[in-house]
């Protein structure tokens, strides 16, 4: 695997960014009429699942990010539920339900993925680099 040197390069995170694009276009087209608690709620786990997965990569070590990947799934399952409650409203269609659904659900094995793999690394992070030893 080749190194990440931006979270904006991380699949899992580019693919968060669409579902919040998606998200607010549904949002500022007026399809949740007045329920606001909904919309933040709505905003708050998909706009989570992107901010998480930065900060932890820019934390700077291994144990970190794992971490934050963590809670960037558990917003996954958050807004999978959010997106039940939009659609059972009728707030969305089911077409954008199904879509939205696929997406936060790829992200989510993406996320998986990616906590597996670091947690069988052996990199530690950049925080974590030690100095060159002198002869």
């Amino acid at each position: 695997m080749a190194t990440i040197k931006r979270f904006e390069d991380i699949e899992g995170w580019k693919k968060a960014r669409v579902v919040c694009k998606l998200l607010g276009e549904i949002i500022d087209a007026g399809n949740f009429k007045n329920s606001y608690k909904l919309v933040n709620q709505i905003e708050g786990s998909s706009g989570s699942i992107m901010d998480n997965i930065a900060e932890g990569f820019e934390r700077g070590t291994r144990a970190e990010f794992i971490q934050f990947l963590g809670y960037a799934k558990g917003s996954c399952g958050e807004l999978r539920s959010q997106l039940h409650r939009a659609f059972d409203r009728n707030y969305i269609s089911s077409i954008e339900f199904e879509n939205l659904k696929i997406l936060v659900l790829q992200i989510s094995g993406l996320l998986q993925n990616f906590i597996a793999y670091l947690q069988n690394s052996e990199v530690q992070g950049i925080r974590k680099k030690q100095a060159p030893k002198k002869l």
